[in-house]
């Protein structure tokens, strides 16, 4: 290798660790990417503590409907929790685009209105014959509730195959077994 294959391999190698080392020396690329995720980061945490009092606000309600807790305790954790909420959207608003204005208490009050809504959505499904002849409603949960709704089907089914408890031990039997499954004890004919 000549002298001048080294020069312009040298170079290249300089250039190439410029390029590199770029974003090190350029200090206001470096702290706007920092203040970018520390934005990110506080936003986040903010999202995370709405949804907390949403849900915190949803169960004080839930519990207040089924007089869990006192009218006066009610009130005082509701108004405690309005305002965090309150304060919360504020600090949320800061991360907002302008136009997305508007009271940060009513905005609070119109999310929890809207879960409500989404909690109580049920649509009742035509009356089917019980195994024990009676009409049954059933009703459909929410998509959020998809496995309760699984849990309630499987609940309906095994109550219909139930055939109560064994004479001699006690454990539950189904209308199919002939013989108890704990003890062996053969189960009279139904």
């Amino acid at each position: 290798m000549d002298i001048g294959s080294l020069l312009i391999v040298l170079a290249l190698l300089v250039l190439v660790g410029l390029f590199v080392s770029r974003p090190l020396f350029d200090k206001e690329a470096v702290t706007n990417g920092l203040t970018e995720r520390q934005e990110d980061h506080e936003r986040s945490t903010l999202l995370a503590e709405r949804d907390r009092i949403l849900n915190a606000l949803h169960e004080l309600d839930f519990d207040n409907e089924l007089h869990k807790i006192p009218e006066e305790d009610y009130a005082v954790q509701r108004a405690h929790l309005l305002h965090q909420g309150a304060e919360t959207l504020r600090h949320l608003d800061a991360y907002q685009p302008e136009g997305s204005g508007g009271d940060a208490e009513q905005r609070i009050e119109a999310a929890i209105a809207a879960r409500r809504l989404a909690a109580a959505s049920t649509t009742a499904v035509p009356a089917t014959a019980a195994p024990n002849g009676r009409k049954q409603v059933m009703t459909m949960a929410a998509p959020d509730d998809a496995v309760e709704a699984l849990l309630a089907d499987r609940r309906r089914l095994r109550q219909g195959k139930a055939a109560g408890f064994c004479p001699q031990c006690g454990k539950s039997i189904q209308k199919s077994d002939r013989f108890c499954p704990k003890c062996g004890t053969e189960l009279a004919k139904r």
